[in-house]
């Protein structure tokens, strides 16, 4: 009788145990997929003076370290840089303001930019702005539409391809589903 109450408080506690671990890997790790549209507008955002102004194709990439939804972007975006930065196309990154992490090794070399004018009025990340040759915003919202970012779902690819191929592209307003995170606190 005694050997079964022990047994019984045992597996208690590992049953309390497994749902205490299960529920904080949970509450940090997992975000439910929320299918609410987000407003990308571009109408506030400027490039910096020194980056302003005719010359290669620019690309900022909005980026949240604590933001769960980077992991399938960060491996896009990689994709990007190797497939379009020898063809006269700069790759940037903005970091959220007051958050701390480090882009991985093979993003290390995207140069950072600082106070971005507008910035401040984004709604989520990740998120990417391109402004064409002429230094005008061709594009701002989020790399695809959807959970899960990739090449076959993006939208950065055929802008790219159109801006350096000199068609124009007015894309500064979009609106999407997908996985993103807040950019203001």
């Amino acid at each position: 009788m005694h050997s079964r109450l022990l047994t019984g408080l045992a597996l208690l506690i590992c049953a309390a145990g497994l749902w205490w671990a299960y529920d904080s890997f949970q509450s940090r790790y997992l975000r439910p997929f929320e299918n609410q549209p987000t407003l990308f507008d571009g109408s506030q955002l400027r490039l910096p003076a020194q980056l302003a102004g005719p010359g290669k194709v620019r690309v900022v990439h909005f980026w949240d370290p604590a933001c769960p939804c980077n992991v399938g972007n960060q491996q896009h975006l990689s994709d990007l840089v190797s497939q379009f930065a020898d063809k006269g196309v700069t790759f940037l990154v903005a970091q959220k303001t007051g958050s701390h992490g480090q882009l991985p090794a093979n993003l290390s070399t995207l140069e950072p930019v600082v106070n971005l004018p507008g910035s401040e009025h984004l709604p989520a990340s990740p998120a990417v702005a391109i402004w064409d040759q002429q230094g005008n915003l061709a594009y701002f919202g989020p790399y695809s539409e959807g959970a899960v970012c990739n090449a076959s779902n993006s939208f950065i690819e055929p802008i790219l391809k159109a801006l350096l191929d000199g068609r124009p592209v007015n894309a500064s307003n979009t609106l999407a589903v997908g996985c993103y995170c807040p950019w203001t606190d």
